[in-house]
């Protein structure tokens, strides 16, 4: 490659970047590039590509090198960039290609603008669905299953047997000696649910005795009589004192 048509280039690239191209030597430049289509709500993005020309350029690629210099590019982003450039480099060898270089890289900003875009976008989403995920459990409450239920159920009733236990002991607390043992007497003492749940013979006894001693009465007997004794008034004859 001569220095003549190295210089050409130049000259096109200075009138393209006046103020983001810097040359560092006479085989070497510097060019500030930013995305082309910057994306709103999105950190800027931009970088510096150095681009170093060897003898057999451009039908040999010239060496170049990136560097962030706003914004966030992790490793992968860079190598990946530089990958692509090189692809870009092959397609265009035998012509001047830092410009194609340039804008392939002014393109690519904007488009991992528009990817960082379009990622917030979709975590914004997933915490207002989490959000009315949460909102919707805590209003409807957790699904009662058979399971649940008992384990509920051995919860609760501990909790209760705590709690008169406590209760116990507050109120044994304010007894003397004799109100405690008295107190303690009556808790011992059957009540009637109890006697009968511990003997369900109790009962039927009460309805045996009352078999025992019922009286049979003959409805019909009793009808027979009370008609004999309506047709005899009938019979009767009645005197008047006028006669």
């Amino acid at each position: 490659m001569s220095a003549q048509v190295l210089a050409e280039e130049f000259e096109v690239l200075e009138s393209i970047y006046p103020t983001e191209l810097t040359k560092l030597s006479e085989r070497e430049i510097r060019i500030e590039v930013e995305p082309d289509d910057p994306v709103d709500g999105v950190e800027p993005l931009a970088l510096t590509l150095d681009v170093e020309y060897t003898d057999d350029y451009p039908d040999a690629l010239p060496k170049f090198t990136l560097e962030a210099t706003q914004g966030e590019l992790d490793e992968a982003e860079i190598n990946h960039l530089h990958d692509e450039l090189q692809k870009v480099g092959e397609e265009n060898l035998g012509m001047a290609m830092t410009f194609t270089l340039v804008t392939h890289l002014r393109e690519r900003l904007s488009g991992l603008m528009r990817e960082r875009e379009e990622r917030k976008r979709r975590e914004e989403e997933e915490k207002e669905r989490r959000a009315l995920e949460a909102e919707e459990a805590r209003t409807r409450g957790t699904p009662v299953t058979v399971e649940s239920f008992k384990a509920w159920k051995i919860k609760f009733e501990k909790e209760m047997a705590a709690k008169r236990a406590r209760e116990e002991e507050e109120k044994l607390k304010g007894m003397s000696p004799k109100e405690r043992e008295e107190y303690k007497k009556m808790q011992t003492r059957l009540s009637g649910r109890q006697l009968f749940e511990r003997d369900r013979t109790l009962g039927t006894l009460d309805e045996d005795v009352g078999d025992e001693d019922a009286v049979s009465v003959d409805i019909s007997q009793y009808d027979r009589t009370t008609r004999e004794e309506d047709e005899n008034e009938e019979d009767r004859v009645t005197f008047s004192d006028s006669d």
